[in-house]
């Protein structure tokens, strides 16, 4: 992740809340709302409007994947969550409700990074694929499509999977263009310089 996040951050513990404030300027992020609670967190989304949101799942009067819950149906954004322990029935529930990271304490400054972009990538995708998906059927065609020029872009540069699709993003913004045709762009340029088959 390049360009720097404005992040709200909520846990019960003043450690771990002064760990965010300090750990995340160090990333290249701001913190713009340090929260004690769910439903504080909640508020202060509402007036913050943050690019990410960290919160820790077991705090006073509403839990973190209740204010996610809640977060998610008011506005789409990415949500890292924190937990003492790694428990699978917790994880289930969360990954249910729109949370695309997740981190068990104690975090150090270098979990902290790789989490982000993960959240941030997964939640680019989704909301890419959202958009083009008013018709499903349509969304799913484009999908194969951009899953095609993605597997293009993969063999012909080298780059890895993220790399890809954040250049068709890239492609796609620059021509101000939809996901899908910029896919179409690049898997018909890349017939165009194919060599041509004998007939």
């Amino acid at each position: 992740m390049s360009h720097s996040l404005r992040i709200a951050v909520a846990d019960d513990e003043p450690d771990m809340r002064d760990f965010f404030e300090r750990m995340l300027p160090l990333c290249g992020h701001q913190v713009v709302s340090v929260a004690e609670t769910g439903r504080e967190l909640v508020e202060h989304c509402r007036t913050l409007q943050p690019d990410l949101v960290i919160t820790d799942i077991r705090m006073p009067d509403m839990d973190g994947i209740e204010a996610a819950q809640l977060l998610s149906r008011e506005r789409a954004l990415p949500i890292i969550l924190v937990s003492a322990y790694h428990d699978p029935a917790l994880i289930e529930r969360a990954e249910a409700d729109h949370v695309l990271a997740y981190l068990v304490k104690p975090i150090s400054q270098a979990d902290l990074a790789p989490a982000i972009a993960v959240a941030v990538r997964r939640f680019e995708e989704m909301q890419a694929l959202r958009k083009e998906a008013s018709d499903l059927k349509q969304a799913l065609t484009d999908r194969k499509v951009i899953e095609q020029a993605k597997g293009l872009l993969m063999t012909v540069t080298g780059v890895d999977e993220k790399a890809a699709f954040r250049r068709l993003q890239e492609l796609a913004a620059e021509k101000n263009q939809k996901l899908v045709e910029a896919a179409q762009a690049v898997l018909s340029l890349e017939k165009a310089l194919r060599p041509a088959e004998n007939k």
